[in-house]
């Protein structure tokens, strides 16, 4: 599979457990697919949401694109539209409702042509949790360091 990264949301691994791991494509225009080759993106505070049986990411910023014409969109953190199956949609909506998850864009990437989201359906750390992922990543790298002096 030929995928190239556009961004990743490395916040949401350190804020949230993620359960499952779902890939979605999504709508965007000529100018925000330019802005993104060029890698203008921001996840900071990005979340996605369900409206009338489809699916939405919101907060997303794509800085506009400084070449575009007239009729190109120039609000950078609109809504923007997930292409999903109707059953995936009803099946995340109801774990959602039921179970208090949430749904969090994880990356951004190219996959051949196309522009495809991975989104993660991710349930919340408390303060504890995120204190032992931190002490756990400075044992490991502390133990990275040691074997780098030993030898």
């Amino acid at each position: 599979m030929e995928s190239k990264n556009i961004a990743t949301n490395r916040q949401a691994t350190f804020d949230y457990f993620i359960l499952e791991r779902i890939e979605a494509g999504i709508v965007l225009d000529g100018g925000e697919v330019k802005s993104l080759r060029n890698g203008s993106v921001n996840f900071k505070e990005s979340f996605c949401v369900t409206y009338g049986g489809e699916l939405y990411i919101k907060n997303m910023h794509i800085a506009v694109y400084d070449k575009a014409g007239a009729f190109n969109v120039r609000e950078s953190r609109r809504d923007r539209k997930l292409l999903l199956h109707k059953k995936e949609i009803i099946r995340l909506k109801s774990e959602i409702e039921k179970k208090g998850l949430t749904l969090v864009p994880l990356r951004l990437y190219f996959n051949k042509a196309l522009i495809k989201m991975e989104i993660g359906l991710c349930k919340g750390k408390h303060t504890y949790d995120k204190k032992r992922s931190i002490m756990e990543k400075d044992v490991i790298r502390e133990k990275e360091r040691e074997i780098k002096n030993y030898q």
